[in-house]
């Protein structure tokens, strides 16, 4: 399957890692969602997502590599890389804080992943998958 996946993503505690080449970002705590695709195998992505034991790759990879941070819920649908940024711009609109270039090195996005104080949030945006 090839789609787009939301993921939400809680970060117990504070806290400021080097993020590849976006360099030292810090992230507070609260929930994060985070963008992404895959045109291939939706689901192994998904799931490497949600592995501690990987090569760190994305700037995704960075965040999810670190104690603090864990996934909570996962939403994805069927669709075409143009509805990531989309999703990621509806993200925005809707009150997601960008955290800025992270996660977006391939396309002209402000970021493809967005903080939100209450879980409420992210859940209430998340109904735009179904």
């Amino acid at each position: 399957m090839k789609g787009i996946y939301v993921l939400i993503i809680q970060v117990s505690k504070p806290v400021a890692l080097t993020t590849g080449a976006l360099g030292e970002v810090t992230f507070k705590a609260g929930f994060y969602a985070y963008v992404g695709s895959a045109q291939n195998n939706l689901e192994l992505r998904i799931a490497r997502h949600q592995r501690r034991d990987k090569r760190l790759f994305w700037h995704i990879d960075y965040l999810l590599d670190n104690p603090k941070a864990n996934v909570v819920a996962v939403f994805y649908k069927s669709g075409g890389k143009s509805e990531e940024c989309k999703m990621a711009g509806v993200l925005e609109k809707n009150g997601g804080k960008p955290i800025k270039g992270f996660g977006c090195s391939d396309c002209h996005c402000k970021s493809h992943l967005f903080y939100g104080e209450a879980f409420q949030f992210l859940q209430t945006q998340m109904q735009l998958l179904k």
